[in-house]
Parts: C-alpha cells; sequence; structure tokens
C-alpha cells in the first residue's frame, strides 16, 4: 500500500509543499502557468511512493559503499550509491550520505519531463536542485548555520555556471557529523554530487583529541544511524583562533582535493564566524562567467 503524503500549495500561490516522514521538500516553478501546473503535477505523482522506495532498500542504504559493487535497484538510491562512490574508497561512506540532494534531484527531474519551465528549484531542507533557462539566475542564501534563519550572504548561480546542485551540511544540520563545522556548503553539477561532498568536507573540518570536542557514538544519540557507533560531534566548547584556522584548513584542503578531481565546483567552510572559500575564486579567474558572492540577499 502507498504512503499517502501531504501535497498543498503554500500561501503565497507560487510554491509547492510537498512532506513524507522526514522528506520535506519546497518546489517552485517559473514559466507558462499550463507549464507549470504539469511540473507540479508531476512533482506529486513521483512523490507519492518515493519514501516507500527508499525504506525497501534501506538496510542496503545504510551499509558502507564500495567502488564497483552496487546492488540497489532503484532510481534514487541507484542515485545516492553514485554519487558518494568517489569517496568509498578511502573512507567509510554509506548512500544516506546524498539521500537529500538525490531525491531533490528526482523530483527536478520528474517536473522537467514534462514541462517547459523558466527555472525551478526543489530545495530538501537546504539541498537544492536547481533547472535555469537561458539567461535565468538565481540568488542562493548562504546560511551562517543550517539550523538557524538568517543570511549571511547570497551566491548567484547563472544559467551558463556549471551549477545545479547546492548543499549544506555540518554538526547543526539534520544528519550527525564527523566533524565540528558550523556549516559547509558545496556547489556542484547536481545536488547528489554536492550533497555527498558536503558531508565528506564537513566531517574533515576538525581538531582531532580536542578536549573541548564532546563525541558520542551515533547509534546512542539515534539507534537506527548509519554511521553505527561511530563517534559524532555532540557538542564544541570554546576554540582559540587559532584552532578555528586550523580546523578549517583542514576542511579546506579536503576541499581542494575534491575541487581538484572535479567533483564540485566551489564550497564554503564556516566555523565560529569564520569562513574559508574554495573553488569559487579560481572559477573566477578561469571561467569568462563566474559564481559571484554578493551582499545578503534572500534566495
Amino acid at each position: 500500500m502507498r504512503r499517502l503524503p501531504q501535497i498543498a500549495l503554500l500561501s503565497d500561490g507560487r510554491r509547492l509543499h510537498l512532506q513524507d516522514g522526514p522528506i520535506d521538500l519546497i518546489v517552485e516553478a517559473g514559466g507558462h502557468e499550463h507549464e507549470v501546473r504539469a511540473a507540479y503535477e508531476a512533482a506529486a505523482r513521483r512523490f507519492t511512493g518515493l519514501l516507500d522506495e527508499l525504506c525497501a532498500e534501506l538496510p542496503e542504504l545504510r551499509r558502507a559503499a564500495l567502488p564497483a559493487a552496487c546492488s540497489l535497484t532503484g532510481t534514487v538510491a541507484r542515485r545516492m550509491y553514485a554519487a558518494v562512490t568517489p569517496y568509498a574508497w578511502n573512507r567509510f561512506i554509506t548512500p544516506m550520505a546524498a539521500v537529500a540532494g538525490s531525491v531533490a534531484e528526482e523530483i527536478l527531474g520528474a517536473m522537467l519531463h514534462v514541462a517547459r519551465l523558466d527555472r525551478a528549484y526543489v530545495n530538501n531542507g537546504g539541498d537544492i536542485a536547481l533547472h535555469l533557462g537561458a539567461g535565468e539566475h538565481f540568488s542562493v542564501g548562504l546560511m551562517d548555520r543550517p539550523d538557524r534563519d538568517g543570511v549571511m550572504r547570497a551566491m548567484r548561480v547563472d544559467a551558463d555556471d556549471p551549477v545545479r546542485g547546492i548543499a549544506t551540511s555540518g554538526r547543526h544540520g539534520r544528519s550527525f557529523s564527523l566533524g565540528i563545522a558550523d556549516a559547509v556548503t558545496v556547489l556542484a553539477a547536481t545536488a547528489s554530487q554536492a550533497d555527498a561532498a558536503a558531508t565528506v568536507i564537513a566531517n574533515a573540518v576538525d581538531l582531532q583529541g580536542h578536549p573541548a570536542i564532546v563525541r558520542k557514538p551515533a547509534d546512542e544519540l539515534q539507534p537506527d544511524s548509519d554511521l553505527g557507533a561511530r563517534l559524532v560531534v555532540s557538542e564544541v566548547g570554546e576554540l582559540s583562533q587559532g584552532e578555528i584556522a586550523a580546523a578549517l584548513e583542514s576542511g579546506a584542503e579536503c576541499a581542494r582535493q575534491i575541487f581538484d578531481r572535479g567533483l564540485i565546483e566551489g564550497a564554503v567552510l564556516r566555523l565560529c564566524g569564520d569562513m574559508l572559500v574554495i573553488g569559487t575564486k579560481d572559477i573566477e579567474e578561469q571561467r569568462p562567467r563566474p559564481l559571484v558572492l554578493e551582499n545578503a540577499i534572500s534566495a
């Protein structure tokens, strides 16, 4: 029996809200009215039953990914696996690290399959899949922490940019983190790729063995966590400016390596009010239409 998700237009009449269990999406499309209507109908159809599809393969999705060893069958599940595989050769990572971005990507794909839209986004708790037609752009707000309101800066993504996925990870987000980053926002070609990379980079923002950092087994905090008994950060005490810089540099080095492999287009790392930007400065130097960091505006 299929689940019955909550599906409704928000009060502004422009955005669609799709919610089922832990999946909570905000969808907005721009274009001719009949195209937008068709896109929203397609989003609702594809969303219905999607959580059940994932739950059917949940035990496998919670296991460590192994390069070239995927036995998953669902479209979204296989996308999740593909997104984390580039990192599986030298670290523990499960397909769940890319679940939010992969779901957003799937819903956007269903919309674009039936409708010609000027632009659209699917926002799954801060992990966002984008569509931009010629001449269109989005201004995406960068949050200091994913659990707080208030935009500290905004990033403009133009149609000519390669970015179609944005994701944020950190110890204040919806999932556990092995690192201490307040937030790591990653820009990539797809939302699933951005989601996986944000998880990996956020884990790398760390100070191993520091007495001010409290860690607990993930399965003590959440019995069904895909991280099992691995220690996750539960509290961070006072850090010196040098320690903050060292933790950010640890994450930045990870981000640079991922950027050099062509897996991401840029990353913004934030900890205790400090920020490091990776990749976007290189894009400015190498590409005629760079990503642009602007004054803070709403998305």
